[in-house]
């Protein structure tokens, strides 16, 4: 049974990945000035600082895309997954500035709608911007949840990329 649920798994993977291949997707990329991907986010960006949102470069975003997603999420969190930051209906973009607001704000797991940064109870913590290109405007109200913009999405996302920020109070 493990060895069907392995092969599953790795099927869907490669499936997905051919997918974005195709669409133009497996050239999107997400980074930051402010840290690399899988090394430590500055204070600055977390609970211990200003708590606002380091900048985001965006680069090869499909022709054709009308919009982007942002979720940014921790899943080493004791309760679960715990949901940072959710954008939507961000215009086509290379750059998300510093401490901004660049479409439509979801709810967090926070209980508002804006930017939470890292703010981890014990140890190192693992934090995913999650970018998507969309090839539509989802036009869906502000405060709606991760789940339910995830769900808007489906079949909607052209390609996507992500990047790992790590961050330990200290």
């Amino acid at each position: 049974m493990k060895k069907v649920i392995v092969l599953a798994a790795v099927i869907f993977v490669a499936a997905n990945y051919i997918s974005a291949k195709e669409t133009g997707g497996g050239d999107m990329e997400i980074t930051s000035p402010t840290f690399k991907h899988n090394e430590y986010i500055p204070a600055k960006y977390t609970c211990e600082g200003q708590d606002i949102n380091p900048e985001l470069v965006i680069t090869g975003v499909p022709e054709g895309s009308k919009s982007l997603a942002l979720i940014m999420d921790d899943p080493d969190a004791p309760i679960g997954v715990w949901v940072h930051w959710v954008v939507f209906d961000i215009p086509i973009v290379s750059r998300i500035a510093e401490n901004s607001v660049p479409g439509k704000l979801g709810i967090t797991n926070s209980g508002k709608k804006d930017y939470h940064g890292p703010c981890p109870p014990s140890g190192v913590h693992h934090y995913f911007f999650k970018i998507y290109a969309l090839d539509a405007q989802l036009n869906l109200k502000e405060g709606i949840t991760k789940g339910q913009l995830e769900k808007a999405m489906q079949g909607h996302i052209v390609a996507q990329a992500e990047l790992l920020g790590l961050y330990k109070r200290k």
